[in-house]
């Protein structure tokens, strides 16, 4: 990395601390099932009404295998609040 990329990586780092938001659930993984459910959900939805959601659709679909068994009818309920389905 040059200096000028170094200097950018260091406001982006000290801007995050000063105004970044709280911890969040998913920040805090390296499961990639958990991260892409994240990353749908935040496509459609604001991170408040994600958060709860969230929470709820990794306790009944704890991984792919298990979301891949669910019904369709289970999986739209539990979604259901986030946008377009």
């Amino acid at each position: 990395m040059n200096k000028t990329e170094q200097k950018f990586v260091e406001e982006v780092w000290k801007y995050y601390r000063r105004h970044g938001r709280r911890s969040l659930p998913w920040r805090n993984t390296k499961n990639a099932y958990h991260i892409l459910v994240s990353e749908i959900m935040l496509q459609q939805t604001q991170v408040e009404r994600v958060l709860p959601k969230y929470v709820a659709f990794l306790k009944k679909f704890s991984s792919s295998a298990v979301l891949a068994n669910a019904s369709l009818g289970d999986v739209l309920r539990e979604w259901q609040g986030l946008g377009y389905n």
